[in-house]
């Protein structure tokens, strides 16, 4: 059962917390990890982008000179796709480019996930980190303490004063358990999350 350091706020380290095996301690699937994130990058596409064809350009309706005897080749319409201002040959249109993978898959990519940041040593939990008014500077200087430059903090539950005292620091993310997720897990060096945040991931994919 994997075990990492526990730290409060100021960024001091006041014990030891283990983890469990199912979840933090899994076979890394690398595999796995990649059709999730290529998944999640798939659904935020808008797929608005649009080009006009060649039938759909305006003009161009009638032969912009005789077939034959100019010395010119010939040409139907000045909206083909070789003139300036012509259609666009196979235009992009608006499409869905969201998919989905199987469940298993995304458990399996989830645990991966949280088991490579313990494997890598980049996963800090904290005892707590609650705050009755934003503050920036408490949190600024406990990232400095951990020296972490670019990390995600995992809260148990949204918590405005929270993450208005992280949204302004650079390099930084602030998500709630139920918005955790595999890209933004990968996306940043440092895992920090919370001692409740670490049960409610155990009770979800254990």
């Amino acid at each position: 059962m994997p075990k990492v350091a526990l730290y409060n706020t100021k960024g001091q380290q006041v014990g030891d917390i283990e983890l469990s095996e199912n979840v933090f301690g899994a076979e890394v699937n690398v595999e796995a990890m990649h059709q999730v994130v290529k998944m999640q990058l798939a659904n935020k596409r808008q797929g608005t982008q649009s080009a006009l064809t060649r039938a759909e350009v305006a003009g161009g309706g009638i032969k912009p000179w005789r077939q034959k005897g100019t010395g010119r080749a010939r040409q139907g319409s000045i909206r083909a796709p070789q003139w300036i201002h012509g259609g666009v040959v196979f235009a992009p249109k608006p499409r869905d480019y969201s998919y989905t993978v199987p469940r298993k898959i995304k458990r399996l990519a989830m645990k991966s996930a949280l088991s490579s940041k313990v494997a890598d040593n980049s996963i800090i939990v904290l005892d707590e980190l609650a705050m009755e008014a934003p503050k920036t500077k408490i949190v600024a200087d406990m990232l400095k303490t951990l020296n972490v430059n670019k990390g995600l903090i995992v809260v148990p539950e949204k918590d405005e004063a929270v993450y208005r005292s992280a949204r302004n620091i650079e390099g930084v993310a602030i998500l709630p358990v139920n918005n955790l997720n595999v890209y933004d897990i990968l996306k940043y060096d440092k895992f920090i999350i919370t001692k409740d945040a670490v049960s409610k991931v155990e009770e979800v994919f254990v």
